[in-house]
């Protein structure tokens, strides 16, 4: 199976030069702002004459095809209460992952306040951890040359990735650059891995909420941790979770599961974008990002929750099935799926109601696995791990955290002020479900469990710089 995969929306117009395989190069040229019309970017937009377009709040220029409408806008005072939760949360992290990690997974299902997320997500996947772990790691790959054969192709996917973002609008700008720089650093750290198309979209979205190197060490989590084994060469997760996703398709949506196998519609062939991009390419912006906040706290049975509901909806019952009649009609009613079961609160009630409990993931992803294992005689790449409850992982993490040094002190009450006051605040560290299965932190290679979580799960004070 290629590794590739459609663009995310339409595409930014063609602008005239090649970018090479270097940093330097992706400095645009002296006709590049000539070329490309489409040159705002961030807090360049009015250096580069362009600070008429309106954008909207989550970056994208009003009018494109990644804007959204009029949005249910949470209350200035609720939001203001939600951060403020977040803090004493953030203050007292270990009180709050030893006795209230319910709260904090229900707090995720709200919603990470916006001044919030991306420390969040660097602390929920453990990323921050990572980054400590290897001080100047990220620096050492970005200066690196890389291969040639992965360049070219991250080259020509730049832009791509959110066309009509400010951020990767303007060819060779710096966002263009960071995701370059993210998406190389990981083949040079990865080489066996390299690259596939499914990454650039993930670590463009990091980029959009933390700086590079933040984002890189994300992206590595993201792709051992959370979703091991789905962009390697073969694909072998994504074909497995793509089996685990229709047999539980038939316990949530009997009709639904019945016309797929009558049409012998294969689940790579609507499943696939969906669980590789994390829905990204899919859902209305402010879906994605609640879709993304419980997944980097809950794991990859989000993914599996949120693609259940869409099948539901769009195939559960005989009215929405009179379209369907064949295989091409079934595959155009999943890519163009309706917008009210897209929007934000809907989905997300329909996703944390779902009746599929973690323990029924689970038991149908040992069943796949061994059907797997038998029909291929030769187990899945990655699936020798051995399983821990939460708890126990947590304390040992806790322990080698402090053996090495990597164990901070939480972050005093006026530091935590100030980063309020910034627009921003210190994140939480990894958080776990408790339900999901983990991997043994000794173990080297990725474990392909339905649930994929971080393992650094840890403590920290926040640096006193924010990134808003």
């Amino acid at each position: 199976m290629a590794k590739s995969h459609g663009e995310n929306g339409p595409r930014a117009p063609a602008a005239g030069g090649s970018l090479s395989g270097t940093r330097e190069s992706l400095a645009p040229g002296p006709d590049a702002a000539a070329a490309d019309e489409l040159s705002s970017l961030g807090s360049d937009s009015e250096a580069n004459g362009f600070a008429e377009r309106r954008i909207d709040k989550f970056g994208f220029i009003v009018g494109s095809q990644g804007a959204e409408g009029a949005l249910e806008e949470v209350p200035l005072e609720v939001l203001r209460q939600r951060e403020s939760k977040w803090l004493d949360m953030l203050n007292n992290w270990d009180k709050w992952m030893a006795k209230k990690h319910k709260k904090i997974r229900l707090r995720c299902q709200k919603g990470i306040p916006p001044s919030l997320r991306g420390r969040a997500w660097q602390y929920l996947s453990g990323g921050k951890v990572k980054l400590q772990q290897n001080p100047g790691k990220f620096d050492e790959l970005d200066m690196s040359p890389g291969d040639p054969k992965w360049l070219d192709v991250i080259e020509r996917d730049l832009h791509r990735q959110f066309p009509f973002h400010e951020m990767f609008v303007s060819r060779g700008g710096h966002g263009q650059q960071d995701l370059f720089r993210v998406l190389k650093a990981y083949t040079l750290y990865r080489p066996e891995e390299g690259y596939c198309q499914a990454q650039a979209p993930i670590a463009a979205v990091l980029l959009m909420h933390m700086p590079a190197e933040q984002a890189f060490w994300c992206l590595v989590q993201i792709c051992e941790k959370y979703l091991p084994g789905y962009y390697s060469e073969k694909l072998e997760a994504i074909q497995l979770d793509g089996e685990i996703l229709f047999s539980l398709l038939q316990k949530v949506s009997p009709v639904a599961h019945k016309h797929l196998s009558q049409q012998k519609i294969d689940p790579l062939l609507y499943m696939t974008e969906w669980f590789m991009c994390a829905f990204s390419r899919t859902l209305p912006w402010s879906s994605v990002l609640r879709v993304w906040d419980m997944f980097f706290c809950e794991g990859v049975k989000i993914i599996f929750r949120v693609g259940l509901v869409l099948l539901k909806h769009a195939l559960g019952s005989p009215e929405k099935l009179k379209a369907c009649q064949g295989q091409y009609e079934t595959i155009e009613q999943l890519r163009s799926l309706s917008p009210k079961i897209m929007q934000e609160a809907f989905l997300v009630q329909e996703v944390v109601e779902l009746p599929v409990t973690e323990r029924q993931i689970e038991r149908e992803h040992l069943i796949q696995l061994r059907r797997w294992q038998d029909t291929r005689d030769a187990p899945l790449p990655g699936s020798k791990g051995k399983y821990k409850p939460p708890k126990q992982v947590q304390k040992e993490q806790r322990k080698q955290a402090k053996a090495s040094g990597q164990w901070d002190k939480p972050p005093t009450p006026s530091q935590a002020k100030v980063a309020a006051a910034a627009g921003d605040a210190c994140p939480p560290r990894d958080v776990h479900p408790k339900d999901p299965v983990y991997q043994d932190p000794q173990d080297s290679a990725p474990q392909d469990s339905a649930y994929h979580c971080s393992q650094e799960s840890l403590t920290s004070q926040e640096s006193e710089d924010t990134y808003l």
